[in-house]
């Protein structure tokens, strides 16, 4: 007989993996099935945020879920090293994963690759087909003529050390480091008294990395910084979408009614990349809707996507500013820039909750490219239906 269940969630990664969890918290009676391709749920990764960009509610039952926080970090750039307050926290993949595994059990699949996902249907590459009220696809963002990218592209390795490192709260951006082809940073977690999380980080035109090269570049910088690894514990590689323009129309038009979570539904940071406030406050929402059919969640969906999508429209004019406007190797002097800022707007910034006065304070004075390209940048690079 041929299995039916009221949801199953394609992909076992942040987005799904939330959606799952609340689920079980909100509606365990739901029989609700979380399908992963590879051996193991949640993937190699790190997720990160600011406690900010949270909900006292939604960080509440967010809580077990969370590997480390520290109270405060620090960004250095060659004219600016300041040291920011405010909760900043991360979930390993590792972790994330023990506890879809406890909360799913046997209704997580691994190793369960996908032919073809329907909004009431999956086929298995086995051939075995499921059937469900809704199927939530969320195995990142598919290839689309209809967003105009950027990436920010990394590879983070987790060393055990042979000494303790003595840093005492995370370094989100040292752009100190060469700059290569485009906007490079090292961003360094402290884990342990010895254990660290470096990454190479790359805001560039095409998602490419040159990974030897990268792994030379983080080992040159535990050198310079006096850190001496030991073992290497595990390597991570990210390539984040940072949108500069699209026709979300179209964006959504593509989809045909599927029901989607993440990345594949846009919902990500359009600067920073960030995807996960999107998955929490969008793990909510499904909670809150199921049950019920797949069209009417894939409205509820698209509409939620859509007003992010307005929500995020400054942030994609910053976006074309530090990408299209002056010469890769210089757009650290953006980012130095806006880390001049007043901390509350910074703060906002993350969070996606600027202000018309942040806005303002963020785009007066001299901007620190060419004004003539800025002004390209501003002005000329319009999405559908939107005026100059």
């Amino acid at each position: 007989m041929r299995a039916h269940y009221d949801v199953i969630l394609v992909g076992a990664g942040l987005a799904n993996g939330l959606i799952a969890l609340r689920l079980r918290q909100l509606q365990p009676q739901l029989k609700c099935l979380l399908l992963e391709s590879d051996a193991h749920p949640a993937g190699n990764h790190t997720w990160s945020f600011h406690q900010s960009d949270l909900s006292a509610d939604q960080l509440r039952w967010l809580q077990p879920l969370i590997t480390a926080r520290w109270p405060g970090y620090q960004v250095r750039f060659p004219a600016l090293r300041r040291n920011l307050d405010g909760d900043y926290c991360s979930i390993a993949s590792g972790d994330f994963a023990r506890h879809l595994l406890a909360a799913m059990g046997d209704d997580l699949w691994t190793n369960a690759a996908v032919k073809q996902v329907k909004p009431t249907q999956v086929t298995l590459a086995d051939g075995r087909e499921l059937d469900a009220q809704v199927v939530i696809d969320g195995r990142g963002l598919q290839p689309t003529p209809h967003l105009q990218l950027g990436y920010q592209v990394f590879l983070g390795q987790e060393w055990q050390l042979a000494q303790p490192h003595g840093l005492q709260q995370p370094i989100l951006m040292d752009a100190t480091v060469d700059q290569q082809a485009g906007y490079r940073f090292v961003y360094t977690l402290p884990l342990s008294a010895d254990r660290l999380l470096i990454e190479d980080t790359h805001y560039v035109n095409q998602p490419t990395l040159a990974e030897n090269s990268a792994r030379q570049h983080i080992a040159d910088y535990a050198k310079q910084q006096g850190w001496r690894p030991g073992t290497l514990l595990r390597e991570e590689h990210g390539i984040l979408p940072i949108t500069l323009s699209g026709d979300i129309d179209r964006f959504w038009q593509q989809q045909r009614g599927q029901p989607c979570s993440g990345l594949r539904a846009g919902l990500f940071h359009a600067t920073t990349g960030y995807s996960l406030p999107s998955a929490v406050a969008l793990a909510e929402l499904i909670a809150t809707l199921l049950p019920t059919d797949a069209r009417t969640l894939s409205q509820h969906i698209e509409r939620f996507a859509r007003q992010q999508w307005r929500e995020q429209r400054f942030f994609r004019l910053l976006n074309r500013m530090l990408f299209l406007a002056g010469k890769p190797q210089q757009r650290w002097r953006v980012m130095q820039r806006f880390y001049r800022l007043n901390a509350g707007l910074i703060s906002r910034f993350y969070a996606g909750q600027l202000r018309l006065h942040d806005k303002a304070r963020i785009l007066c004075g001299k901007p620190p490219v060419p004004i003539g390209e800025a002004l390209h940048a501003l002005l000329n690079s319009v999405e559908p239906g939107k005026k100059k």
